[in-house]
């Protein structure tokens, strides 16, 4: 049995106490489980992992003797992890496709993706007799299973902020023994190795999306959604609201959608640049590089910014999207928690119900729980349809100010239907009671009957909303039906403000309307 060496003593960067503990619970485990064990180790975005498992790499080549391999997903994090295991004093040597390995028994480490790797096996030009350890970074990504099967006389080490699978049929535990639990992000935001997130969400409808095999919702639908023009102006008011002046990451899903928000972000005046998987090398480092400089610029993206990058000067983060990956909420989120001079702080504006459906950044979640019985925990999520049923519809922002003198803009539809329908009365009259609610909002507004109908119009979304919740209320809701009900509204709605424009506007003001 070898001679374990867990000294404090570090090359490149000195850990933090919870890294320590990390170090020794995953050697203890090096030492007494069996060589071909498989351990998950779980630890937040912005833990430190690269760090943990670079000092982990380091302190296994000297006590075991043994050569470690390192995968990733990503060409861009193997180049990173790369730099940081030399920043450790481990010379290592990157397997990419071009990579000559006649010079490979001169290293102790190597890095690779796991497509480049898996060739280069199948050609049987890398030796991997002498591998005793291999780390898997990301480890939720499914992909790093298939070259399993050729490693099995060596310890897996997965490192990953989600023990929950990106594959639903391909759970973790299926592939990991154990999981060992680090530190909660509370627990780093209490100790300030975290900033905490102040939390703001924008009610969004998300029943038009689709879902794809994935199991998260299409890039289609997602586009058609958020580059229509009242989602573009929720997304800048959201800004001003919550996050004018900081610099911002915006996330979404699809490329049209993300130049869509940096021309509405254009022409409202701001700083904004766009990054997708399209920009050149060159391209990124130059948009990175004057994000980094510029204290309220705002970055529009896909995904491609939620691993492998690191700005600690993000002061806010905005979803831009809906997401049924736990993983990928925790990621993007993750992105503006690093500590960074007197921030200790940053703010997150969802606008696609994702609070609603993972709960709060950080909230105590059981991953062991999720680890064994991820069916449970993945049942267990609302559907849309569940969390928008809780929404209380409010009038967006511009819309609000021309209905500044109205003191009561909202009719709770499923209580009055329950309330009406009690009463013996016919469910039509709930809808009566409603157009009334809405002919007293444009009356109290408008100084002539053009004016209300005006401000009829105006109100298009939230009509459309409480006929959605009306047609659940009677159970009857084909799209023909409630398409129907919609139109019919807005002609009794008109109607009834020109028969009684002038009547309810005396009982509201005292007097008749002024003719000029």
């Amino acid at each position: 049995m070898a001679e374990i060496n867990i000294s404090n003593k570090v090359v490149g960067k000195e850990l933090y106490g919870y890294q320590k503990d990390a170090l020794r619970e995953i050697f203890d485990r090096f030492e007494n489980a069996p060589k071909d064990y498989h351990l998950l180790y779980q630890l937040p975005t912005g833990g430190g992992k690269t760090v943990i498992f670079s000092e982990i790499v380091r302190r296994y080549i000297a006590n075991f003797k043994k050569k470690v391999l390192v995968l990733t997903h990503r060409i861009e994090l193997s180049k990173q992890t790369s730099k940081m295991l030399k920043e450790f004093g481990v010379s290592n040597k990157i397997i990419n496709s071009t990579a000559k390995l006649d010079d490979q028994h001169d290293f102790d480490c190597f890095v690779a993706m796991v497509e480049t790797l898996k060739n280069r096996l199948n050609d049987d030009k890398l030796d991997i007799s002498d591998i005793g350890l291999v780390i898997v970074d990301e480890a939720h990504y499914n992909s790093f299973t298939k070259i399993f099967k050729f490693f099995d006389q060596s310890f897996i080490l997965g490192v990953t902020a989600t023990p929950l699978s990106s594959n639903i049929k391909l759970p973790m535990y299926e592939n990991y023994q154990e999981l060992f639990v680090g530190e909660s992000i509370q627990d780093l935001i209490d100790n300030n190795y975290l900033a905490k997130a102040n939390m703001y969400s924008y009610n969004v409808g998300l029943t038009s999306l689709e879902v794809g095999a994935n199991g998260d919702y299409t890039v289609k639908s997602s586009e058609d959604l958020y580059t229509n023009t009242d989602m573009l102006t929720k997304l800048v008011s959201a800004y001003e609201e919550t996050a004018k002046g900081k610099k911002t990451l915006i996330f979404n899903n699809g490329i049209n959608t993300s130049i869509q928000v940096f021309h509405a972000f254009k022409k409202a005046g701001y700083p904004i640049a766009h990054l997708d998987n399209t920009n050149t090398k060159k391209e990124r480092e130059l948009i990175l590089r004057w994000f980094h400089k510029t204290p309220n610029a705002i970055i529009t993206s896909v995904s491609i910014l939620t691993t492998g990058f690191d700005e600690p000067s993000i002061e806010a983060i905005i979803l831009n999207r809906a997401t049924k990956s736990l993983t990928l909420y925790y990621q993007m989120i993750g992105r503006g928690s690093r500590i960074f001079k007197n921030k200790s702080t940053f703010d997150v504006v969802d606008l696609g119900n994702n609070f609603y459906r993972f709960g709060p950044w950080g909230a105590d979640l059981d991953w062991q729980k999720m680890f064994r019985a991820p069916d449970y925990y993945l049942n267990a999520i609302l559907s849309d349809e569940e969390i928008e049923s809780t929404f209380r519809y409010e009038l967006p922002a511009d819309v609000k100010k021309e209905f500044a003198n109205s003191k009561d803009t909202y009719f709770d539809m499923k209580a009055i239907y329950i309330d009406t329908i009690r009463s013996g009365e016919s469910s039509k009259r709930v809808l009566e009671k409603s157009i009334v609610h809405h002919a007293k909002m444009c009356i109290e507004n408008s100084e002539d009957v053009f004016d209300a109908l005006i401000l009829a119009k105006m109100l298009g979304e939230e009509i459309d909303d409480r006929i959605n919740r009306y047609a659940k209320c009677i159970s009857k809701s084909t799209h023909n039906f409630v398409t129907w009900l919609k139109d019919d509204y807005r002609k009794k709605l008109n109607t009834y403000l020109r028969e009684n424009f002038d009547r309810d506007f005396e009982k509201i003001f005292g007097h008749p309307p002024i003719e000029e």
